[in-house]
């Protein structure tokens, strides 16, 4: 099975590359919607230890949280200590069904995926880009969104030239979602039969 990573920085149009690849039948494992299950789950009392009031109800209070990181950067190499090991843990459990089920492809999807140096865990990665002023466009649209939010995120994330320059594919979404999708059905095309060797060495 081929292990695919699929990252991108904010606004870069990850979740269009995604749906593309499930178009195709390849199985996405979002790495934020398995967060999001966590911050009602298994992250919900290792995080309110962390950061006192973070927590509502048994879940957690995300705004309280983005508040708290807000007061305090460093609070994120904390958070990322926590919810980091679960994520890759829901990860390896729906990779392994994959794998039993005998996928050709499965895609992870992983907003921080040269941040965490987790290129080492698939074999092949495929960056979502777009120009600056699109993605600026796109995020400040966002409910909520701020300049101020956007530039912590941003802080946070690497540049995108150099995710670039590091992907072994590029998808370019500043056009069309035609011509998006087009290009994420090359990338399926090209590593039709390709054999991987990720998921024998991190994830079996």
């Amino acid at each position: 099975m081929l292990i695919i990573g699929l990252t991108g920085s904010i606004g870069m149009g990850k979740s269009t590359a995604a749906e593309r690849f499930r178009h195709h039948g390849i199985t996405v494992i979002d790495a934020d919607a398995e967060v999001h299950k966590l911050y009602a789950g298994a992250a919900v009392g290792p995080i309110e230890a962390a950061f006192p009031g973070t927590t509502r109800a048994g879940s957690v209070d995300r705004a309280a949280l983005s508040a708290a990181l807000m007061r305090d950067p460093a609070g994120w190499k904390k958070l990322e200590a926590i919810v980091h090991p679960l994520v890759q843990q829901a990860e390896k459990n729906i990779l392994q069904v994959e794998y039993r089920r005998g996928a050709a492809m499965a895609v992870l999807e992983i907003p921080l995926l040269f941040e965490t140096g987790g290129e080492a865990r698939v074999d092949v990665t495929v960056v979502v880009s777009a120009n600056a002023e699109e993605q600026r466009r796109r995020v400040l649209a966002r409910p909520g969104m701020t300049a101020e939010k956007l530039a912590t995120i941003v802080a946070r994330q690497m540049p995108d030239d150099e995710k670039r320059r590091r992907a072994d594919f590029v998808v370019d979404t500043s056009g069309t979602i035609a011509e998006s999708q087009a290009q994420v059905d090359a990338i399926v095309a090209r590593l039709a039969g390709r054999q991987g060797t990720a998921y024998a060495q991190h994830w079996g």
